[in-house]
C-alpha cells in the first residue's frame, strides 16, 4: 500500500526570512510539502488560479492588499480553498474577523513549530483550527455574553482604514499604501466615523488604543 501524498502548501508572506523559516520547519516532516510561495496578494491570487492547493498559509499583513481582503477574494474565486491565517497580531485582534471571512484557522507567528504543524494538518484535512482563547471569544459572542464593540461592525477594509489612521497614517498615505484613490480612502474613513459615532482622527486613535487594536 502506497503512502498518502503529502499536503501541498502555498506560503504567502512578504518577508523572505519568514518564508524560509516556515519552509525549514515543514521540511522536517513527510506529510507536508511546500509547493509554492508568494510575497504579495496578487501573487497569491495568481498561484491559486494556476493550480489547486491543499492549504494556503497566509500572512494577514501584506504590502499590496491586506490578508483579510485577499482571503475574501480567494474564497470568492475558490469557495473550497482552505486558508490558515498566520500573523504577529494578537489573536483577539484579528482571529474572529478572519474566521468570519472564511479562514479555516488563525495562528500567531509566535506559536511553537509543533502547534503550527498541528494546525496545518487539521486545516488541510478539512477541519478548523482555533486556539482556546479564540474559542472563548467566539462562545462569548454567540451566547450574547458580550455586547458587540463598535469596531466589530466594520467591514474588513473599514477596519484596516481605522487601524492605519490610528497608527498615524494620513488619508493620502493610506491611499498610496493600498493603491487606492484618496477619494476612496476618504469614503472609508467617513464610514468608519459614522458607524462608530466618532468625530475625528483623534477620537479614532483614542478608541484604537483603548481597545488594543494597535501593536
Amino acid at each position: 500500500m502506497s503512502a498518502a501524498k503529502p499536503y501541498r502548501i502555498l506560503i504567502v508572506d512578504d518577508h523572505a526570512i519568514v518564508r524560509e523559516g516556515l519552509k525549514q520547519i515543514l521540511a522536517e516532516v513527510d506529510d507536508v510539502k511546500v509547493g509554492g510561495e508568494a510575497d504579495c496578494s496578487s501573487g497569491a491570487l495568481r498561484m491559486a488560479r494556476q493550480e489547486a492547493w491543499d492549504l494556503v498559509l497566509m500572512d494577514i499583513s501584506m504590502p499590496d492588499r491586506g490578508g483579510l481582503e485577499t482571503l475574501e477574494l480567494l474564497k470568492k474565486e475558490h469557495p473550497g480553498i482552505k486558508v490558515l491565517m498566520l500573523s504577529m497580531h494578537r489573536e483577539t485582534q484579528f482571529a474572529v474577523r478572519a474566521l468570519k471571512s472564511g479562514a479555516a484557522g488563525y495562528l500567531n507567528k509566535q506559536s511553537a513549530p509543533a502547534e503550527l504543524l498541528d494546525a496545518i494538518r487539521l486545516v488541510a484535512s478539512g477541519k478548523k483550527y482555533i486556539s482556546s482563547e479564540v474559542a472563548q471569544e467566539l462562545a462569548s459572542q454567540v451566547s450574547g455574553e458580550r455586547d458587540g464593540l463598535p469596531h466589530e461592525s466594520l467591514s474588513n477594509r473599514e477596519y484596516q482604514t481605522l487601524c492605519m489612521i490610528a497608527s498615524g497614517l494620513t488619508v493620502s498615505g493610506i491611499a498610496d499604501k493600498l493603491a487606492l484613490s484618496v477619494k476612496t480612502v476618504s469614503m472609508y474613513r467617513g464610514r468608519v466615523l459614522a458607524k462608530m459615532q466618532l468625530k475625528n482622527n483623534a477620537e479614532l486613535t483614542h478608541y484604537a488604543i483603548k481597545h488594543g487594536l494597535l501593536d
